[in-house]
């Protein structure tokens, strides 16, 4: 057996996993003790562990964590429409928070807007396989010379990576494959490996969450891309598993709403006669947005402010004086009906604003070829399971969770590519992060953790 935890940005989670069959044995939750030492919340999770099961004593713990504000990510690359984008959505699948998109082409100094943005860690971008390498080069030089000294990891064009290391050979940096080797390819896994490992070596113990060495020891990766490899088994399965098929899963947290899918791109729309993408940078079937103004507490008041812009709820002055409220005391918890029902409103609009900017629309328009089909974001009208995650929909009242989901599907107007006729369920016992920490190691026991949510899934 092996105790699963997640270090959250409000709350610890942690799981005890009979890896035989991948049962839940008993689990506990405590706030996280940011304001201290992190394992002072997990160790009343282990105390609560271990009333229920003794054996959670010496069980080895596996752990994943956004506590500290997570991994925060900075992209440079040449030109936002190529590399910076497709750095950016690298960064987003690699569990991170990006702060800053750099397009450095025009080759001014970015080392301001790096200290300004703070990030963990730098992506640096550039540049297809064989292709020009100068900006590349300065960036590196600008990132060796200049104020901020945080890791870099190194995802451009590979014909310039013995130069980059030799620039970078006093800053902490790791070299990882091309994010986009030729226009119209992204390849985001060798990038996002590097970034975990970065995650791993770097930003756990800079951000001194903990002064014991344990901790450490514990953390195999950022909580949103242990999440993504949770949400991976479960769409494709194991073995002779089958999977759910494509699947979107939305977590509402304190802070940020985060949206997760992994749906297989159709060949013949994604791809020219000669396999290239048809957007210059491509669409990959796995992809995570983080929505970082849109959230339960922190990010209350700007959740409301968006959904009443985007027409999805009514201006309400209680609503706002609510979300101003759940700003101010971010640990508050609801204490009446109406405060309860204020909780879901603001969950329903972090939702529905958070998925629309994932999903984009489609809509036709006007061209020199006639009238064609424009289309934004990911395509989730064939989506065949949404999941839900998050404390509003686990622990609010009673019918929450189908309500606030069952909003965001069906058809809807303004050309919203939303869910269509999506099996809708939650994820209560928050096993996505559990399975994502257990898949490399324990992939059958990940595979039967995952069981729950989706009938399909053996």
């Amino acid at each position: 057996m092996v105790i699963c935890v997640d270090f959250g940005s409000t709350f610890t989670k942690s799981a005890l996993i009979d890896l035989a069959d991948g049962a839940i044995l008993a689990a506990a939750d405590h706030r996280t003790t940011i304001d201290t030492d992190v394992l002072d919340g997990f160790d009343a999770c282990l105390a609560r562990l271990v009333e229920g099961d003794p054996r959670a004593a010496d069980a080895p713990v596996l752990a994943c964590s956004s506590a500290g504000g997570g991994l925060r990510i900075a992209v440079v690359g040449n030109e936002e429409l190529v590399t910076a984008e497709a750095g950016r959505r690298v960064a987003l699948s690699s569990g991170g928070k990006v702060v800053a998109v750099v397009a450095a082409a025009d080759g001014h100094d970015f080392d301001a807007e790096l200290i300004t943005a703070e990030p963990d860690v730098v992506l640096l971008t550039g540049g297809t396989d064989g292709g020009n390498d100068e900006v590349l080069l300065d960036c590196a030089r600008q990132l060796a010379s200049g104020t901020w000294q945080g890791p870099v990891v190194v995802a451009g064009n590979v014909d310039a990576r013995a130069e980059v290391a030799a620039i970078l050979a006093g800053h902490p940096h790791v070299l990882a494959d091309n994010v986009v080797p030729r226009i119209g390819v992204l390849t985001p896994d060798s990038a996002r490996s590097a970034i975990r490992e970065m995650f791993l070596a770097h930003v756990i113990g800079g951000k001194h969450l903990s002064a014991r060495t344990d901790f450490a020891a514990m953390v195999r990766g950022a909580t949103p891309d242990v999440v993504l490899t949770g949400v991976e088994l479960l769409a494709r399965g194991l073995d002779d598993h089958p999977g759910a098929g494509d699947v979107v899963v939305v977590d509402v947290g304190g802070a940020t709403t985060d949206v997760h899918s992994v749906i297989e791109v159709d060949p013949e729309d994604a791809l020219t006669e000669d396999g290239l993408a048809r957007e210059v940078v491509a669409t990959t079937p796995v992809t995570r947005t983080v929505e970082g103004d849109l959230g339960m507490r922190w990010s209350a008041v700007s959740t409301v402010s968006e959904a009443v812009a985007s027409g999805l709820v009514e201006d309400d002055d209680g609503l706002r004086a609510a979300a101003e409220a759940r700003a101010a005391d971010p640990a508050y918890l609801p204490d009446s009906p109406g405060q309860a029902a204020y909780d879901e409103a603001i969950a329903a609009a972090a939702v529905g604003v958070a998925l629309r900017r994932h999903a984009g629309r489609s809509r036709v328009v006007l061209s020199p070829e006639g009238r064609v089909v424009e289309r934004t974001g990911k395509d989730l009208r064939e989506v065949d399971l949404l999941v839900g995650s998050g404390g509003v929909l686990r622990n609010g009242a009673d019918g929450v969770a189908e309500r606030v989901l069952g909003a965001v599907v069906g058809e809807v107007e303004g050309g919203w590519q939303l869910p269509r006729r999506p099996v809708t369920v939650v994820d209560v016992d928050y096993v996505l992060a559990a399975a994502g920490l257990l898949v490399e190691d324990h992939p059958e026991a990940a595979s039967r953790l995952v069981h729950g949510l989706h009938p399909g899934v053996a």
